[in-house]
This record gives structure tokens, C-alpha cells and sequence, in this order.
């Protein structure tokens, strides 16, 4: 019996919350957890509360469900799915902090350990690999499937990120078996965009600049321009890895202003920089190849702080060769 299937034994109420801004595998693991817990533990009262997010996942089985604000219940056990640290978890720590147990079940090499139990694989592709691995496979149906598989899908960037391994893709296929749609899955939720989605992309591409020779790129998008084209943070996916395909470029960084002074940064590598590291120095976390942070001042503030971490990392591969 896992660790998951032991502390579910052992519980009679469950709040599942993830990091601000969800993301596919955010969606994917909450909500994976959510559909395993209402089909394998019917007597667990349960809920999922996570920020807002794209309608493009409302296909997932339970997201309609989710509740975005603080309700002022209880529950016993707080799970924590694909977050790498308290702050990640915004306005729903609370859950965390009145639960009288918690497990935290990721994948970030950044994760502080903030929970009472973890289950933290580095290695994983995704948090939705990691739960698969303590789900009971025989009790995993579609729905859950769905969730899994976007997860992974997402966090792979469609099986085509440094992060997949065989295992990545064994579990994918069994996951396929249980009768996914996976097709359109991937068109549904990873590549397929509305016109005002376009817009904003053609907007960031258009208005990318490279520096360091070269190696890196970047583009920012301002609230002004947010509120012209009518978009919001959660209309920005793809982006970033649309700069990362850029030929001869290392490093790639996009942002997007959230308040006065203050930016979502994500970062993205190729072979040489790791991205964990310069974001958990500005406060955020993620994975050798893909990671993000919340900065404060402006664009060039931001670039000119990003830009010395990153020829400092560049420098260094350089005297290793």
C-alpha cells in the first residue's frame, strides 16, 4: 500500500489544493486525486480548490467542481499536488495549515519539504506521474486517466521535453489503454488557441529581443496590453516555448506584469543554464529546463537581474569545456 492509499485509509475528509496560476499538471494531478478519492473512497469528503484557470481543461472530469476561494471548512488531510513550496499554494495554505496531517506529492527539485509526508521524484516528469505511481492502477478508470495524461502531456510539452524518460512513456501508454481521447487532448488543451491567443503570441514574438550574443531571448507583455487585447495570465501558454524554439538561443524568458512593478517570469533552457536555480534565488522554483518566479521593478530591471545569473551559469559551462 502506498503512502497516498495509507493516509486516505486513515482520513474521513480531504482538501486538494496546487500552486497559483494552475497549469495542466496542476489540473491534471488535483483533480486526478479528486476523481481517485470520489471512485476508490466515497466516504472522504473531498474538494479541490485551485485559482481560476483556462476553460480549455474544463473536459476533466471535476472541474467544474473546483472551488476558488477559501471556504472556511475543515478537513482533516491536505494534499498538496505539484507545488514546490508553501508560498506556491497563495491563499489556500490555509488548508494546509488546519488540516491535522499533510502529503505533499511533486516533482520539483526545488521542494522545501513544507508538508508533514512527502513523495517528491525529481526525476518525474510530472506530479501526474508521480501520483500515478501511487495510485492502484486496477482502480485508475478514464476520468482519472484524462487527468493523468494531461498532466504528463503538459509538463512533457507532448513527450518532447528533457524530462521524458521510457518510464514517462510506459505510463503514458497505460494510461491510453484506460481509453483516453489522446488525441484530442493534445490538440485540445496543449496546441490549439483562440484568435486572441494568436494575437498575443504574434504580439510577444514580434516583440522579443535577444542579448548575450545571442544565447538568450526574451519578451514582456504589459498590463496595458493585456487589457487591450482583452487576455489574461492564464491565455499566455505556449509562449515561452515558442521563444525556447528560437535557433541558437540557450535561454528564453517571458513575462507578464501582474501589478504595479511586479512580473511572472518563466524561464526556459536548452542544454547548459539550469532555470531552478536562478528562479529559486528570486523566490521561485521549478526544473533544470523549466521554472518560473515572481519579480518586482521594471523590464529592465528584471532582464538585467535575469541576464547575471545567466552569463554567470553560461560562463561556467564554459570553463568546464
Amino acid at each position: 500500500m502506498t503512502l497516498l492509499e495509507q493516509m486516505l485509509e486513515n482520513t474521513d475528509s480531504a482538501a486538494i489544493i496546487g500552486h497559483v496560476h494552475p497549469d495542466g499538471d496542476c489540473l491534471g494531478s488535483t483533480l486526478g486525486l479528486y476523481n481517485y478519492i470520489r471512485n476508490c473512497y466515497p466516504k472522504i469528503r473531498a474538494a479541490v480548490y485551485l485559482e481560476e484557470a483556462s476553460d480549455k481543461f474544463a473536459y476533466l472530469k471535476g472541474f467544474g467542481e473546483i472551488r476558488h476561494e477559501p471556504d472556511g471548512e475543515s478537513y482533516r488531510l491536505c494534499l498538496c499536488a505539484d507545488s514546490s513550496d508553501r508560498e506556491r499554494l497563495g491563499k489556500f495554505v490555509c488548508y494546509l495549515e488546519n488540516a491535522e496531517t499533510s502529503l505533499c506529492i511533486d516533482h520539483h527539485i526545488t521542494n522545501t519539504g513544507y508538508a508533514a509526508f512527502q513523495v517528491v521524484e525529481p526525476q518525474a516528469s510530472s506530479a501526474c506521474e508521480v501520483i500515478f505511481g501511487q495510485m492502484d492502477e486496477s482502480r485508475i478508470d478514464k476520468s482519472i486517466a484524462e487527468c493523468l495524461y494531461t498532466g504528463i502531456v503538459h509538463d512533457t510539452g507532448v513527450f518532447k521535453f528533457s524530462c521524458t524518460s521510457p518510464k514517462t512513456m510506459e505510463i503514458a501508454g497505460k494510461l491510453m489503454a484506460k481509453g483516453v481521447d489522446f488525441g484530442n487532448i493534445i490538440d485540445g488543451s496543449f496546441y490549439r488557441k483562440t484568435y486572441v491567443q494568436n494575437q498575443i503570441l504574434g504580439r510577444a514574438l514580434l516583440e522579443s529581443i535577444t542579448f548575450l550574443d545571442g544565447q538568450c531571448i526574451f519578451s514582456a507583455i504589459r498590463q496595458n496590453v493585456m487589457e487591450l487585447y482583452g487576455v489574461s495570465g492564464k491565455d499566455m501558454d505556449g509562449i515561452i516555448d515558442q521563444l525556447r524554439l528560437t535557433e541558437g538561443v540557450e535561454v528564453a524568458i517571458f513575462m507578464y506584469q501582474t501589478g504595479p512593478q511586479e512580473y511572472k517570469v518563466s524561464l526556459r533552457s536548452q542544454n547548459k543554464v539550469d532555470a531552478s536555480r536562478i528562479a529559486a534565488f528570486f523566490g521561485g522554483g521549478g526544473h533544470v529546463r523549466a521554472a518560473g518566479c515572481t519579480m518586482s521593478g521594471s523590464i529592465h530591471d528584471v532582464i538585467n537581474n535575469l541576464s547575471l545569473h545567466i552569463e554567470k551559469q553560461l560562463k561556467e559551462q564554459g570553463e568546464e569545456e
